[in-house]
């Protein structure tokens, strides 16, 4: 129960639903039993013998309004006395036209309160994960399946919404009719009424049994919904590559296997819902049946005051008790399948560490000084990446980091936006902590371009203009100019406007590259961080690209990670990495004549990024 109420407090302010929604549904209940209770009139009223000599009786005193049976047959005769039995017949149908009419505009109005408390829950929860998803640092998602994460926030959730909200439903609008059916019951015969409540707990004991493995079952399912999101993703991003490597049936294959495991735990799963609601329903029959018999039996003896219009309305009655009880026992089905989700979606809220700004954390405008790297160290899963980096950029001046695969030069670049944080020490900007100051301002500072040139599906314009809602066409327009983009986006079909396809894919990878530089230079960043920028380019784009960084790099404090020598030695200083640690570091002449380790991956040229 733990977990349901975290998942209810995303209801919140959950008052400004829960109270309409019992006003309305006492009444619905209200005026839904009455539509019942009017049936024993409605039959004491057909069933009278019109020729016989005492139609007409005396009423009496007026029977209190908490003697529902009693006030009934008062109005019934005096119905009959002052307007005669068909006059009486109108008098009960029109009551229970009334009773029907309101009973149901309650009730379409108590769904409708709980409709926007799902939406309002639904709403809350996926900000709230989505939100969260944003804040967790880089490390986390290279551990994580992509299609497992999208599973936790699409599906996961609307599995929670509707099998939480909706729980919240039945625990009070099913119980609360049943207890009103049971107070009816009761009034119209106690003894036949405690007999019939016999097989109720039988009934639950056994439903009970059926459900008991479903949590279990929902996590698997939801888990491996998540693979084959995963794998599908996969397939798609990767299909130039199957293709090219004859991995279709392979793929197929992959992916039928957790398709066939999916669908199975899904069959399982439905097999011991289904099972809930024929086993309800037996009972039901079951209790109707023997009420039958044993009040048969009550009245034919004349062991009971029980007239034959009262026995009916009790019969209808009952018969009706199994539907809220059957929704009560569907719930604990459902629950479980909600409370499975919302475990694996908290799991996306819980996740920790999340980098957010610290509460005193200060917004930085303007850039004078230098980034440096005191002391750092950064370790993932207990493996160490980084190891006491001491570092200076001087501002201005443009630092490349060399060295083999895996020696923590992404990493390194990867601590000064914040997008993850070091285990000891600390990355400062113009002297101050990195982490006192607010992740907008401090990223705002940064022009970004990662070895990966992502676009996003949308038009050239856009896809420069990323995050900036305030950004000029001619502002963009330079920003291309400057990355060597603009001749290329003119001969296309539509210019700025041409959409550029899922990831990029309708441009090559060097105008790629090219719209990526743009991006990061259209606010003009005081800092440029430059990931294997070149990377993609051919000998030609590489030259445009590499032109314009320079003069880009020219009064700029500037990073880069490349394993072109021509990107590399005109850098103001060259720091090399190994193992994530600094082994030597100096101008492109120095390293040189050094004879390090820089100087045979000149040799090799094999610097990677």
């Amino acid at each position: 129960m733990k977990t349901y109420f975290r998942l209810l407090s995303f209801a919140k302010p959950i008052e400004k639903f829960a109270i309409p929604y019992i006003f309305f549904t006492v009444f619905a209940v209200i005026f839904s039993t009455l539509n019942l209770a009017l049936l024993a009139p409605l039959l004491q009223t057909l069933f009278i013998d019109t020729k016989a000599d005492d139609v007409v009786k005396p009423l009496g005193p007026k029977p209190a309004l908490y003697d529902v049976m009693e006030v009934f047959k008062y109005y019934v005769q005096y119905s009959i006395n002052n307007y005669g039995v068909w006059g009486a017949l109108k008098f009960v149908c029109g009551a229970i036209i009334a009773s029907a009419l309101l009973g149901n505009l309650f009730r379409y109005f108590s769904q409708r309160t709980m409709e926007n408390l799902r939406v309002h829950t639904l709403l809350n929860l996926r900000r709230r994960v989505f939100n969260n998803v944003m804040n967790l640092h880089l490390g986390y998602f290279n551990n994580e399946r992509k299609g497992d994460i999208i599973s936790k926030v699409s599906s996961d959730v609307q599995v929670v919404q509707f099998s939480v909200t909706g729980t919240l439903q039945v625990i009070f609008k099913e119980p609360l009719t049943l207890i009103a059916y049971l107070i009816y019951l009761f009034m119209i015969s106690a003894k036949l009424t405690l007999f019939s409540l016999i097989i109720i707990p039988i009934s639950a004991f056994v439903i009970s049994r059926i459900v008991k493995r479903l949590k279990q079952q929902a996590m698997a399912s939801q888990q491996t919904y998540g693979n084959m999101i995963s794998y599908l993703d996969e397939a798609l991003s990767g299909i130039k590559i199957i293709k090219a490597f004859n991995a279709t049936n392979f793929i197929k294959q992959k992916f039928d296997d957790e398709n066939r495991r999916y669908s199975f735990i899904t069959r399982s799963m439905a097999k011991r819902q289904q099972l809930a609601s024929p086993v309800s329903e037996f009972f039901g029959v079951t209790m109707v049946a023997g009420i039958v018999l044993y009040g048969g039996h009550l009245l034919l003896s004349n062991q009971s005051s029980l007239t034959a219009s009262e026995f009916v309305t009790f019969i209808a009655i009952f018969s009706q008790v199994m539907r809220p009880a059957k929704a009560i026992s569907d719930s604990f089905s459902n629950i479980h399948s909600g409370i499975a989700a919302g475990e694996r979606v908290l799991e996306l809220i819980d996740e920790k560490p999340l980098l957010t700004d610290a509460p005193n954390a200060i917004t930085v405008n303007d850039f004078n000084t230098a980034i440096e790297f005191n002391d750092v160290s950064f370790a993932y899963q207990e493996k160490e990446i980084l190891s006491s980096i001491n570092l200076k950029v001087p501002k201005g001046k443009t630092v490349a980091l060399v060295g083999p695969s895996g020696g923590g030069k992404s990493t390194l670049m990867d601590l000064i936006p914040r997008f993850m944080d070091p285990q000891s020490g600390n990355v400062a900007v113009d002297g101050v902590d990195v982490r006192l100051i607010t992740a907008d301002s401090l990223r705002s500072l940064m022009g970004i371009v990662n070895q990966d040139s992502l676009l996003f599906n949308d038009t050239i314009y856009n896809n420069i203009a990323f995050g900036k809602t305030n950004a000029k066409p001619e502002d963009v327009e330079a920003a291309a100019r400057i990355a060597n983009a603009h001749n290329f986006i003119m001969d296309t079909d539509n210019g700025y406007d041409t959409n550029v396809g899922d990831r990029g894919t309708k441009l090559s990878g060097g105008q790629r590259q090219r719209i990526c530089i743009a991006r990061a230079v259209l606010n003009n960043p005081p800092i440029m961080l430059l990931d294997e920028a070149t990377s993609a380019l051919d000998t030609e784009s590489e030259k445009l690209v590499q032109d314009a960084l320079n003069n880009l790099m020219k009064n700029r404090t500037s990073l880069i990670i490349a394993h072109r020598l021509s990107t590399i030695q005109n850098a103001d200083m060259i720091v090399v990495l190994e193992a994530g640690k600094i082994v030597e570091q100096g101008n492109h002449a120095e390293l040189i004549q050094h004879n390090g380790l820089y100087k045979r991956l000149i040799e090799m040229q094999t610097f990677n990024g």
